[in-house]
């Protein structure tokens, strides 16, 4: 199996090798290749790559390369980490809409539309590259923020892709340790979009433990997520972390604005990943990793990869797929983040418990902006930015989403061709 990796230059990638390292019995990989247009990180990152498979005796080889072309002829699987415009960009996501008096985060928000508007049209320029290379039989497995809007656009132009978010994993990791249990005996009931999903049950051997981690672990739940105990045991269910924009919009608004951005502290920690990798006495994980964000990705990639290229028969994983009518009140061509069994044919959303109306209605809110998001990346436009704008829960007013539209296209038109010398 020849496994492809598009933006193999990010300092999360040793994270997925070290997971294809340690499934190795499972996860037939011959080669990895990891394709990157910045080719002095690149170089960083396939020498340390190497070293964690030599060291860990795994036989597949490592190459790089900056062709994409290149780089999927042959491949089973192709997966897509990009970050377009760099920590840069994402600096600029999250410190523009605080003018305004909103949440400053790459993945929601005017944040999260700008991270759209910039990233949609790459991707699906290297999703039709892939398409014509390696064929149409090549399965894309999408971990690029938003998950949920980029997988959307893939699946609207017909790709054999599937979302992929650490959210559920984490979670899971997460409260098995809390309830002394192995990680693989429990099965989440998990429904949402991506970056706004709720656990509405935690299942051990057909018993939901959710209730006593609630009443037991509330405090530390409560931490870990950074939501209110009370709010959780009202509901009677488990936020996902990104639900604090939500549920405490304007706190968190406030910490914003006093503290530096996500961007400065993991452009910090990257630097010093780098630095790490490029030592050649290191042939582990380093524990700085762990700071980086995506808890988990590499089993959560490496189990998906392994049910999509015919496995070991289907296997269940939460995961960003069509919607069909697994939520009745949202279009069925929506993308959900949900419970699924995957096999070699793809991902089959599984049945999930009717959802109370607050969270009905909060999933078909942002269902609606993302619909336009993908409209305004699609087919450009400062009126769509705007009208996206307006209707994202966490905007949803005139004078403000009109203001926003205006610096998140000025901020942007670099990467924005319909935008370039309107401003």
């Amino acid at each position: 199996m020849k496994l492809t990796v598009v933006g193999g230059g990010s300092t999360y990638t040793p994270e997925l090798v070290d997971g294809i390292a340690g499934r190795r019995t499972s996860l037939d990989v011959d080669e990895i290749v990891l394709v990157d247009p910045d080719r002095s990180r690149l170089e960083v990152v396939g020498a340390f790559s190497r070293r964690l498979l030599e060291h860990a005796g795994h036989p597949a080889r490592v190459t790089t390369t900056t062709d994409l072309r290149r780089g999927v002829d042959g491949a089973s699987a192709v997966l897509l980490q990009l970050r377009v415009g760099g920590q840069a960009a994402r600096a600029s996501d999250e410190t523009f809409p605080l003018v305004c008096g909103c949440v400053g985060q790459e993945t929601t928000g005017a944040g999260g539309l700008a991270k759209a508007l910039r990233t949609v049209p790459v991707v699906l320029d290297i999703a039709r590259r892939v398409r014509e290379v390696a064929g149409e039989d090549t399965w894309i497995v999408n971990f690029t923020n938003p998950v949920g809007i980029v997988t959307r656009a893939l699946l609207a132009e017909g790709h054999r892709a599937v979302g992929l978010c650490n959210v559920a994993i984490t979670f899971q990791r997460w409260t098995a340790a809390l309830l002394g249990v192995e990680p693989e005996s429990v099965r989440l009931e998990h429904v949402g979009l991506n970056h706004l999903s709720w656990e509405t049950g935690v299942f051990v051997d057909g018993v939901d433990r959710l209730p006593e981690l609630l009443a037991r672990h509330g405090d530390a739940m409560a931490e870990h997520l950074g939501l209110p105990a009370p709010l959780m045991r009202r509901m009677g269910m488990a936020p996902s972390y990104y639900l604090k924009y939500f549920y405490e919009h304007d706190e968190v608004v406030r910490g914003q604005r006093t503290e530096p951005p996500r961007a400065e502290v993991v452009a910090a920690v990257e630097k010093e990943l780098l630095d790490l990798y490029g030592d050649v006495a290191v042939v582990t994980k380093p524990a700085q990793l762990s700071q980086r964000g995506g808890a988990y990705y590499s089993e959560a990639a490496v189990q998906l990869v392994h049910a999509l290229t015919g496995g070991s028969g289907a296997e269940q994983h939460v995961v960003n797929v069509r919607n069909g009518g697994t939520l009745p009140f949202l279009p069925e061509d929506a993308v959900i983040e949900v419970p699924a069994v995957v096999d070699g044919d793809g991902a089959k959303p599984l049945p999930v418990p009717a959802v109370p109306p607050s969270v009905a209605g909060l999933i078909a809110h942002v269902t609606g902006y993302e619909h336009l998001a993908l409209e305004a990346a699609l087919r450009g436009g400062r009126d769509r930015v705007a009208d996206a704008l307006l209707a994202h829960p966490l905007i949803g007013q005139y004078a403000t989403a009109e203001r926003l539209a205006d610096e998140l296209v000025a901020r942007n038109a670099g990467f924005l061709p319909w935008a370039r010398g309107s401003v």
